[in-house]
């Protein structure tokens, strides 16, 4: 098949979060499995700085924004067998970050129509274009409205995955006709229109031909007004065409047996070895001697809906029972502050570090016992699914995609466990996981047992990509 991806961001080029990271992965595994798939992206400064992949420039064009003439600079490389295409505009995408702009809407506007634009141009006719969250939102109904009779999308179908529902790409109405030259008659029907604003995320919930999220029991929550954010009415509507399909992890970077970050590569045989010198090195890296309890790690945004707050009060519970912490991350600055408040009173047993070191991270996966993970939400998440590969048990609320990938442990039932789940967002909630880790970790025939549990999971991208694979044939011409 010949497959499409629209998307605001993708690995190596540009990135902010896990979307980048499974627009790669799929585009990558759709290519292994023998379809040929292009990438199109905005041309951020930040492209600039990407040895890895060498652009070529291709003549440029226009884009009309209703009254305005905006020009298109056009690059495309070669990454990975996906074949990657820039739209770049120094007005637009020359700045210090991808989003938080006032003009937001209309960056992703002429973004949106110069993807509109680029595919007859180029001789890439797809089956399938693949758009991803709220920026190129309108691209579906842009096809139906000016493209139901032109030969480049004769065979075209849409999908939308919606990674995040938080961000809805709410403009004012009049961006219909001044940003998208569409009429406004599809905000008065209803088609495109939320809380009396124009959203391009509904637009395409309710336009594309497929809708998915990153697993199938998000699928679920985002039918519902506490996890949707207030979509669930518009997919509601659309119940019969949505459908969950797991996020994966990349494989190779995440690999105990062969990962140059950790101290000693370990497999199933190795395990016990692996993780002692894994253990070892973790607790060097910060200063901190062995106290022989166990370690809990956590890699994560900090912030209130990853349960961060109830990581601060719990976990002095934890330190004050012999356990230590590891904790990588940044974000909302009363957290942090908590934080160092922890690390300062417990300095032989607490370490946190502030930002993102990929190094670090690694070793914390592979040094850690626990894995902390008290999520509010969590579409698909993928921190659990690295400290399984890493025989690090997860310590997770039991929603979304955490749901999907642990096997819970039960004190009447642990053949198969990989990790610990609890229900309540709330300290009794993440007490009550912690406890069942505390359990198991006293229990050293036990704790093996889980840990070979975990590591043989798979959690690769095949599978997910054969889902997308399917759904994508189910719509095709």
């Amino acid at each position: 098949m010949k497959i499409a991806m629209i998307a605001s961001e993708c690995n190596p080029f540009c990135k902010t979060g896990g979307l980048a990271d499974v627009v790669l992965a799929l585009s990558r595994e759709l290519v292994s499995l023998g379809n040929e798939v292009c990438v199109v992206l905005p041309y951020y400064s930040s492209n600039a700085k990407i040895p890895s992949c060498r652009l070529e420039r291709l003549p440029g064009y226009e884009v009309h924004l209703s009254w305005r003439t905006q020009k298109v600079s056009l690059y495309k490389g070669v990454y990975e067998g996906i074949t990657f295409y820039f739209v770049g505009n120094d007005y637009y995408f020359l700045r210090g970050s991808l989003y938080g702009f006032q003009d937001d809407g209309e960056r992703f506007a002429f973004f949106t129509l110069a993807a509109e634009s680029l595919f007859e141009r180029i001789g890439f006719y797809p089956d399938v274009v693949h758009v991803h969250d709220w920026q190129p939102g309108m691209f579906p109904l842009i096809l139906k409205d000016r493209h139901s009779k032109d030969p480049v999308y004769a065979n075209t179908r849409t999908v939308l995955t919606i990674h995040n529902p938080e961000f809805k790409g709410m403009l004012d109405p009049s961006a219909l006709g001044e940003l998208y030259n569409l009429p406004l008659s599809y905000f008065e029907s209803g088609l495109t229109r939320y809380d009396e604003k124009v959203s391009t995320l509904k637009t395409a919930v309710m336009t594309a031909d497929k809708i998915t999220t990153v697993s199938p029991t998000h699928r679920g929550e985002l039918l519902t007004p506490l996890y949707s954010r207030g979509m669930d009415g518009a997919l509601r509507l659309r119940k019969s065409d949505f459908c969950g399909i797991l996020n994966g992890i990349d494989e190779e970077e995440w690999d105990p047996t062969c990962d140059i970050d950790i101290a000693m590569n370990f497999n199933g045989k190795t395990l016990t070895k692996g993780k002692q010198a894994c253990r070892k090195a973790l607790l060097e890296s910060a200063g901190i001697e062995d106290s022989g309890g166990p370690i809990f790690g956590l890699v994560s945004r900090l912030t209130s809906q990853k349960g961060i707050h109830l990581v601060e009060r719990v976990g002095r519970e934890l330190l004050e029972q012999g356990a230590m912490l590891f904790l990588v991350g940044s974000g909302e600055e009363a957290l942090e502050n908590g934080l160092r408040d922890l690390r300062y009173h417990y300095p032989s047993s607490c370490s946190v570090y502030f930002g993102y070191n990929n190094a670090l991270a690694h070793k914390v996966y592979a040094g850690s016992d626990f894995f902390l993970m008290p999520s509010l939400f969590e579409p698909c998440g993928i921190g659990q699914m690295i400290a399984e590969r890493y025989a690090t048990l997860p310590v997770a609320r039991d929603t979304g995609g955490l749901h999907d990938t642990i096997v819970p442990y039960s004190p009447l039932e642990d053949k198969d466990a990989t990790g610990f789940l609890f229900r309540d967002f709330d300290e009794g909630g993440l007490r009550y996981g912690c406890s069942l880790a505390l359990e198991v970790y006293a229990d050293k025939k036990k704790l093996r047992k889980m840990r070979l549990n975990a590591m043989k999971v798979n959690h690769g991208w095949k599978a997910s990509a054969l889902e997308y694979l399917k759904l994508y044939r189910s719509i095709a011409k």
